[in-house]
């Protein structure tokens, strides 16, 4: 006998049917995955820079600006990714 899940997943196998990825696909997942990280990693180092001299100079209001500024850069930085994968993911 199934269980609850076992079922709901054979639904949704039906109802929207995952696809295969080829090794070329994995392969550029993989690449935008490791651009995206060195990216982020870039953004953070000068942006934590620039805060932590903001907030030496005891600047609360501009380092509250850069704290958006990075969380506005990781999310499109994401997003791009997310973008490019998807279209990788469709062939």
């Amino acid at each position: 006998m199934k269980s609850a899940y076992e079922l709901a997943m054979e639904r949704l196998e039906k109802q929207s049917p995952t696809h295969k990825l080829s090794e070329r696909q994995k392969t550029e997942i993989a690449d935008i995955d490791a651009i995206l990280r060195a990216k982020i990693a870039e953004r953070e180092v000068f942006l934590r820079g620039e805060l932590d001299k903001v907030r030496a100079s005891g600047d609360e209001g501009e380092a509250a600006k850069i704290e958006d500024q990075l969380a506005r850069d990781l999310r499109r930085l994401n997003d791009d990714a997310e973008a490019k994968k998807e279209k990788v993911r469709k062939g």
